[in-house]
C-alpha cells in the first residue's frame, strides 16, 4: 500500500504546478485537470475496474462485486486558483490505495464498490461549487447549468455536452476522505478524524454601480465611486463576521474600466459567507447588505446583491465505526451535496499540520496520509460486507 500511494502521489505532483508559487492551477476542463482525469482512467483500468461516466465529465470506477446498493468513495481533481496539492486529489488517491489495501487483505466485497471523481468541485472556473456532484445528484439540471460562463465568457455548454446517465442511481453510501482545512486534528494530536457536519454557506455577488470619471480632474465631492462603497462593504463583512464569530470573505473582485487613472463605473465583488446555522448565515448576509446599501446611498452609487449559490446545513449520519475525533467543517464538499440528495454520507479528515488550505502551504504528512488510507479501507470493508 505504501508503494502504491507514494507512486500515485508522485505521478500527480508535477501536474498543473506553478514554478513560481508552488501552487496548483487545475481548472476544470483545462489541460492540467484533463491530464489528471486521463491519469485516473489509466489507474482504474490497471486495476480492472469498470468505468462509468456522464456527459458532464463525472466518472466512477466500479469494483463490481456482490449485489445491492453500491458503496462509493472518492473526491475531485480540480483546484482553486494557486491552490494546494491535497484538496481533492488526496481523496482520489486514497480511494484507489484503499482498493489496493482491501485486495491485499483478500477482501471480497458483497456490494459494488466505486471510486468517484466529480468535476468542478471548487467552482474556480464556472463559479458554482460542487457543480459536477450537483448535476450527478439531480440537485441542478443541465438546462440551468449549461449557460454558466467562465471569466473569459465561455459557456459550460461550449465545453461539455452535459446530461448523460445518472451515475448515482443505486448508490447506498458515500464516504469522502479529505485533507483537513484547519487545525482541529493538530490540536487533538490525531492523524484522522470524522466530520459531524458542514456549516451552511453561500456565495453572493455584490454589484456596485457608479459613474466613470477622470481620476485627476474630478473633485472628490463630485464623485460617484463604487470602489468606496465596495471598500466599506468589505470592512463591514469582516466586522460583522468577527462580532458573530462566523466567516465572511470578499476574495474576488472585478473592476470596470479597471484603469489606474479612472474612477470606476462598476465594481463586482463576491462574498463567501459561512455560518454555524442557517439563521446565522441569513443574519450575517442581511447585516452586510444593509450596511452596503446605506453606504451606497451616501456615495451616490447603487447596489444589487445576487445569491449565486446557497447550501444549507448538512449533518453526516452514516456511522463509520471508528474511534477517532468527530469535528465540524465550514468547508463545502461533494459529500454535502450527496448527503442533501438523501444518500447516507460521511467524511474522513486527514491532519493538516499547517492548518492552511486553498494555498500552496496546504500539506499533510505521509504517515498521516497512510493512516487515512487504512481508516478508509476499514470503513469500506465494513460498509461493503
Amino acid at each position: 500500500m505504501v508503494d502504491d500511494f507514494e507512486r500515485m502521489w508522485s505521478d500527480l505532483a508535477p501536474v498543473g504546478r506553478s514554478a513560481s508559487s508552488g501552487g496548483y492551477f487545475r481548472q476544470p476542463f483545462a489541460s492540467a485537470e484533463r491530464e489528471l482525469a486521463a491519469w485516473f482512467v489509466e489507474q482504474a483500468e490497471a486495476r480492472g475496474l469498470r468505468l462509468e461516466s456522464d456527459a458532464t465529465g463525472n466518472v466512477v470506477a466500479w469494483w463490481d462485486a456482490g449485489a445491492g446498493a453500491g458503496v462509493l468513495t472518492g473526491s475531485h481533481l480540480d483546484s482553486v486558483l494557486d491552490g494546494g496539492a491535497y484538496d481533492g486529489p488526496l481523496g482520489v488517491v486514497s480511494a484507489l490505495a484503499a482498493v489496493d489495501a482491501l485486495r491485499a487483505r483478500g477482501f471480497a466485497p458483497q456490494r459494488p464498490l466505486g471510486v468517484s471523481v466529480f468535476v468542478e468541485e471548487e467552482g474556480s472556473r464556472f463559479g458554482l461549487a460542487c457543480l459536477g456532484s450537483r448535476l450527478a445528484s439531480g440537485a441542478l439540471t443541465w438546462s440551468a447549468a449549461a449557460g454558466l460562463r467562465d471569466r473569459d465568457g465561455v459557456a459550460l455548454a461550449d465545453v461539455v455536452e452535459g446530461g448523460g446517465p445518472a451515475l448515482l442511481e443505486g448508490v447506498g453510501a458515500f464516504v469522502e476522505l479529505h485533507v483537513e482545512q484547519g487545525r482541529d486534528l493538530v490540536d487533538r494530536d490525531a492523524p484522522v478524524g470524522v466530520a459531524s457536519e458542514i456549516w451552511p454557506h453561500g456565495r453572493y455577488r455584490f454589484d456596485f454601480a457608479g459613474e466613470a470619471n477622470h481620476a485627476g480632474t474630478t473633485r472628490m465631492a463630485d464623485r460617484r465611486d463604487p470602489m468606496l462603497t465596495y471598500a466599506m462593504t468589505a470592512l463591514a463583512a469582516n466586522k460583522q463576521a468577527r462580532l458573530a464569530d462566523q466567516r465572511a470573505t470578499f476574495g474576488r473582485l472585478e473592476v470596470t474600466p479597471n484603469g489606474t487613472n479612472a474612477v470606476p463605473s462598476h465594481v463586482t465583488a463576491w462574498l463567501d459567507a459561512r455560518c454555524s446555522s442557517e439563521a446565522a448565515l441569513a443574519s450575517l448576509v442581511d447585516a452586510v447588505t444593509r450596511q452596503a446599501a446605506e453606504r451606497a446611498g451616501r456615495d451616490g452609487t447603487t447596489l444589487t446583491v445576487t445569491p449565486e449559490s446557497v447550501s444549507g446545513a448538512v449533518a453526516f449520519g452514516l456511522d463509520l465505526g471508528l474511534d477517532v475525533p468527530v469535528i465540524p467543517t465550514a468547508a463545502g464538499h461533494d459529500a454535502g451535496i450527496l448527503a442533501a440528495a438523501g444518500i447516507p454520507t460521511a467524511m474522513l479528515f486527514v491532519r493538516n499540520p499547517s492548518g492552511v488550505s486553498h494555498s500552496p502551504a496546504e500539506t499533510a504528512e505521509p504517515a498521516d496520509c497512510l493512516a487515512g488510507v487504512e481508516a478508509l479501507a476499514d470503513v469500506l470493508e465494513r460498509l461493503a460486507s
